[in-house]
């Protein structure tokens, strides 16, 4: 079995990508950063997705000598001309604080109408060989944000955004069916045929 090192301690990252990647091929070891507690945090210094994508996945390469995969992923509503963008995470002040990071969100564009709250997730995934191989996929979700707050599933800005065509918000969808139709899951469905290649070459 091929082990791979998911460049994040995020657990709902991690276990959303085990069932995408099982879908395909049961033959990927994936592991998270906590078995390795000696590496710290990576800044993500890159002005676009793919760029921080690549940013972390080569660090964790460098330093495990194992394939390592990174995505960098966010929300970027037609409003605020892109933003949060790659600034998602971390769009209230604090890394990580998804209750801070959707209140404000929803308070800079609260009174924008219905018609203009267009947005849709972006994902960049990155797989970085030891061996300095690279390659990076991105996967888009199209929707718009809503007013409130539905759902108590998924994470980030997943309570607040409605895929065009869909009655439920990615925080009320299933695990399978986020899978299905995220910007995460279509990265990395479409990422997991280079890794099957560059792991076999």
């Amino acid at each position: 079995m091929n082990r791979v090192v998911l460049a994040t301690r995020n657990p709902g990252k991690i276990e959303e990508l085990r069932r995408i990647l099982s879908e395909a091929d049961g033959k990927i070891d994936l592991i998270g950063l906590d078995e390795y507690p000696e590496i710290g945090d990576i800044p993500e210094t890159g002005l676009t997705f793919a760029e921080n994508a690549l940013i972390k996945a080569r660090a964790v390469a460098e330093a495990t000598g194992l394939p390592a995969v990174a995505d960098d992923s966010g929300l970027c509503v037609d409003a605020l001309n892109g933003m949060p963008g790659v600034l998602s995470a971390r769009w209230s002040g604090r890394h990580g604080d998804d209750d801070a990071n959707l209140d404000l969100l929803l308070a800079q564009i609260s009174d924008v109408p219905d018609a203009h709250r267009g947005a849709h997730f972006t994902c960049a995934a990155a797989l970085v060989l030891p061996t300095g191989e690279e390659q990076v996929v991105e996967g888009v979700l199209e929707g718009e944000i809503i007013r409130a707050r539905r759902g108590t599933g998924g994470f980030g800005y997943d309570p607040i955004f409605l895929p065009t065509g869909e009655t439920r918000t990615t925080a009320e969808m299933p695990p399978a069916d986020k899978d299905a139709t995220s910007h995460r899951g279509r990265a990395f469905r479409a990422l997991t045929p280079h890794i099957h290649t560059l792991l076999a070459s």
